[in-house]
């Protein structure tokens, strides 16, 4: 790499200090090591630059990191437009694309859906003057059905003359737009009973709501989680729920009508969606959810789209409405907020919150932000199209209805006429709450299909890996080499950046009986730095020009490479760095940037929006480590393994994939039947799974139909790979992790002959470094005689 070469001091005794003595001197005994003066205490490492910064380095990282990611949205937002030339793309290529990033491809929708009538007391919840409401639902996709309310005008003074799709926000319900809940107060005009009365036949789906749920998160973050995991959307199973609602529309009306769209909140969000993605939507009206995006990663989690932000902002996806008529009402948005602070904004903390769910806000932009976004759609779109704004003191007010209205070809819709009276609304005789049992049943219906995909999501992967040769080694290397680039780029994400020259910086950090270790910073890419922990065995022979190996040995989550180093701090560890560099390893603890609380997991949301992850940062600066460590006079550059504990050993399934210089991974107290431990939310499984846990950040998109932890192996493969496992480790179970080893197990061992290459050990102990089998494999796979 361009820029690595080190100015290198002959190699000398001096490299290390001058008390190493040659080996002709010291023979096989480990001299002892001198004292420093203050003035040598803080000595770089010869050939490299003192290391001046001070402070928390580990703190500087993840800062700079989070800087970073700013910077790469706003790249982003500039790279968009160069996409979005009019004339250069395919809208319906757009269309699927964005299906895709939804969710929506992973389920085929019912087929001639309709709708089914159903009510607690009669056919009809409400009677007015020329016009019923129903209680419906309707079948969207195997499972899971549209619920809500269908207005139906009647009578032939009052014919049907166009269909609409009326969504209310989250923490609205259908009867709130009805105009059949006059005790509640309402950001909106009861917009359904509104184009009810001007002849339109309206649809009212039932959202899930944004109300606390039992795991201290919100309703709707318990649906997105394992969707996420799983390569689907709670938007996506509300836009299914949509769409089968147009079809049932069509499916039913007696003749052809035009078919229109409006929402406000969450259902402003799912009508531009599905105005975007539908073009048999020929109005759509946006109340209350359009704005500058990139700020994604502070919305509620299930408004975060893996990728969004590469090809669409809210602009861009109102732009695939055009030549159909679109409304866009900013002034009223929800007033939402989960886990708000002092200043009424989502708190970002650096210690454990008191909840488990993730802080967000639905977005209230600026009248500025608004301006900016409605500028960048107009200038996408060419031609005549002219899409309609309206600032709003409330919410879908006449003036936006009646240019919804107008889109549609109605003459009838009086933005004055007030909301008619009922003359009947009929209410269960037993007392039953049909709005409670709605949602609970959606909620239901939406998670056993999350679990249906979880039980699919084996044969999924199996499916995806359907061109991987296992018939020899060569075959197979060569096959795993595209899954490999696959998630790099779709999965885990890359930067298309160029690495900076290392530049390294170091300085003298701690001394034992036995080992030396020195601080360093690496620079990776602009603004961004590695940091870790070098450690030296005292006896390293450096004048005969001795190449030892290096175990890169990586922390845990909120953790440091002081945590592994020096005395056993935390005895989950067990200082495995200085351990190791004791028995004659040389050590490098990283940190990794999953540290701080709310910063680092926000950055999970930052990146995934413009279809990054975390290891997106992780992975260049494992390969700036690496490289620079490779080229160390003392280091053989074939011999570097990689060593984590807990969140140290979720990158060593991600990490070593990616980095080749990694010859081999040790994955300890981690490894399991990943998918399920992030999806299963059965009250069995719920004692391991992290749906109901503090870790928001955790869920990693479609890893269900991809790469589950065997797979990561298998791009491992056929470098060595182990497994620690403590019997008493609660990250999971001992037979789910037997189940997903047996699979690497059985690529290693019975399809590819390299069957000493793969081991575990269980080990009856706690989530900890045991350091007995697990060395023994370092020695052997590192060709390093034990002590």
């Amino acid at each position: 790499m361009a820029g690595m070469k080190r100015p290198w001091l002959a190699l000398s005794i001096s490299l290390l200090g001058p008390a190493l003595l040659s080996a002709q001197e010291k023979g096989n005994a480990v001299p002892p090591w001198p004292v420093l003066t203050p003035a040598e205490s803080d000595a770089p490492l010869p050939g490299t630059e003192k290391l001046e910064l001070e402070g928390d380095l580990s703190h500087r990282l993840v800062e700079a990191n989070d800087a970073f990611l700013d910077a790469r949205i706003a790249v982003a937002r500039e790279a968009r437009l160069a996409k979005w030339k009019p004339g250069s793309f395919d809208a319906d290529q757009r269309r699927t694309h964005l299906a895709k990033l939804l969710g929506l491809d992973r389920d085929s929708r019912i087929e001639d859906t309709r709708f089914e009538y159903y009510s607690v007391q009669k056919a009809q919840l409400a009677v007015a003057e020329g016009l019923s409401i129903y209680l419906v639902r309707w079948r969207a996709i195997d499972g899971v059905d549209g619920d809500g309310l269908l207005l139906e005008p009647e009578g032939k003074e009052n014919p049907i003359v166009a269909d609409v799709i009326a969504i209310p926000d989250a923490d609205q319900t259908p009867e709130e737009l009805a105009g059949l809940a006059p005790d509640v107060e309402s950001e909106t005009s009861p917009f359904a009973l509104l184009l009810a009365q001007a002849g339109c036949r309206v649809l009212v789906p039932s959202l899930t709501n944004r109300e606390e749920h039992a795991f201290r998160m919100t309703n709707r973050e318990w649906l997105h989680r394992p969707a996420f995991e799983l390569g689907r959307h709670l938007l996506g199973y509300e836009l299914h729920q949509v769409l089968a609602g147009i079809d049932a529309l069509e499916n039913t009306a007696t003749k052809k009508r035009p078919v229109g769209v409006v929402g406000f909140g969450e259902g402003g969000l799912l009508s531009l969606y599905a105005g975007a993605l539908d073009p048999r939507l020929q109005s759509v009206a946006v109340s209350g959810y359009f704005a500058p995006r990139e700020r994604l990663w502070l919305e509620p989690a299930e408004h975060n789209i893996f990728g969004l932000l590469e090809t669409f902002g809210d602009a861009e996806i109102a732009s695939l409405v055009a030549p159909r008529s679109l409304v866009i009402e900013s002034g009223v948005y929800p007033d939402f907020v989960f886990r708000p602070g002092e200043n009424g904004e989502p708190e970002i903390i650096e210690e454990r919150p008191a909840k488990t769910g993730k802080p967000g806000r639905f977005t209230v932009p600026s009248p500025q932000g608004v301006t900016l976004e409605w500028k960048r759609l107009n200038d996408l779109v060419s031609g005549d199209w002219q899409p309609m704004a309206v600032t709003a003191n409330h919410a879908v007010n006449g003036e936006t209805l009646a240019a919804f209205a107008d889109g549609l070809g109605l003459d009838r819709f009086d933005p004055a006429r007030p909301p008619i009276a009922f003359k009947k609304v009929y209410s269960d005789p037993e007392g039953h709450d049909h709005v409670a049992a709605r949602h609970d049943r959606q909620m239901a219906a939406i998670e056993r299909h999350t679990q249906r995909a979880l039980i699919q999501s084996r044969q999924d992967r199996q499916d995806y890996f359907a061109d991987l040769k296992t018939d020899s080694l060569e075959t197979f290397e060569e096959s795993i080499e595209p899954y490999r680039e696959k998630f790099r780029t779709e999965v885990i994400g890359a930067f298309d950046l160029e690495r900076l020259a290392a530049h390294p910086r170091t300085r003298r950090y701690e001394e034992g009986p036995k080992t030396v270790s020195y601080e360093v910073v690496l620079d990776v890419f602009d603004g961004v730095i590695a940091y870790g922990i070098l450690t030296l065995p005292k006896n390293l022979d450096i004048d005969s020009g001795e190449k030892r190996p290096v175990v890169v040995c990586q922390h845990g989550l909120e953790g440091t490479p002081q945590d592994v180093i020096g005395e056993a701090k935390f005895k989950a560890y067990e200082a495995f760095a200085t351990r190791l560099a004791e028995r004659g390893f040389i050590t490098f603890a990283p940190q990794n940037g999953y540290r701080y609380f709310d910063l680092f997991r926000l950055q999970q949301f930052k990146s995934q929006s413009i279809g990054k992850t975390l290891f997106s940062i992780i992975v260049p600066q494992h390969l700036q480590i690496t490289d620079w460590l490779a080229e160390l006079p003392f280091v053989d550059a074939d011999r570097i393994g990689f060593y984590g504990l807990s969140y140290g050993g979720k990158a060593a399934m991600r990490i070593p994939p990616l980095v080749d210089r990694y010859c081999l991974s040790i994955c300890s107290g981690d490894f399991n039947e990943w998918v399920w431990k992030n999806a299963a939310t059965d009250p069995k499984s719920l004692r391991y799974s992290y749906a109901n846990k503090g870790e928001y950040e955790i869920f990693e998109w479609n890893l269900g139909g991809t790469f589950n932890y065997a797979e990561m192996a298998a791009m491992i493969c056929p470098r060595p790979f182990m497994v620690e496992r403590g019997h008493f480790d609660g990250v999971a179970p001992d037979e789910t992790v037997g189940y997903e080893f047996a699979k690497v197990r059985n690529l290693y061992q019975a399809r590819l002959g390299i069957g000493e290459r793969c081991e575990i050990e269980w080990f009856p102990g706690p989530h900890k470094i045991n350091g007995v089998g697990s060395y023994a494999f370092l020695h052997r796979h590192l060709d390093w005689p034990e002590p």
